[in-house]
């Protein structure tokens, strides 16, 4: 078993099982979405992001690609709630919360990609 295979496989179930955590709940209700579970999905997305920089492959290219679209979707979602909160302060209104939770459904689905390519590959992998 390689270590650095597992780790790499780690980070990125766990952005994705992160990201669905936050994204699950009434999308306009910000007691549904905390900000520290959109901190963590963050975190884990940049060092998911961080593993797959060393990779050469056609594979690896496109598994960065989605990897950079699910850090531009949060750190957009991240843009939004900081401005709502402390730049306006006009707080996590629905508008605002469910703008937060579809950009985080957009890195989410980025994840998922990025899963179901770390299968592909996996599956393709011959002894």
């Amino acid at each position: 078993m390689n270590p650095e295979k597992v780790v790499f496989g780690f980070f990125i179930v766990l952005a994705l099982t992160l990201n669905f955590g936050f994204f699950v709940g009434e999308i306009d209700n910000p007691d549904h979405h905390h900000v520290y579970e959109l901190f963590a999905v963050v975190v884990v997305n940049l060092i998911a992001t961080i593993l797959k920089f060393g990779d050469r492959s056609q594979m690896g290219a496109v598994l960065l690609a989605t990897s950079l679209v699910a850090i531009m979707q949060l750190i957009a979602a991240t843009l939004v709630w900081v401005t709502a909160v402390h730049i306006t302060q006009t707080g996590l209104t629905p508008a605002v919360t469910a703008s937060i939770v579809s950009l985080s459904g957009g890195a989410m689905l980025a994840n998922v990609i990025s899963v179901i390519l770390l299968i592909i590959e996996t599956v393709m992998l011959r002894r």
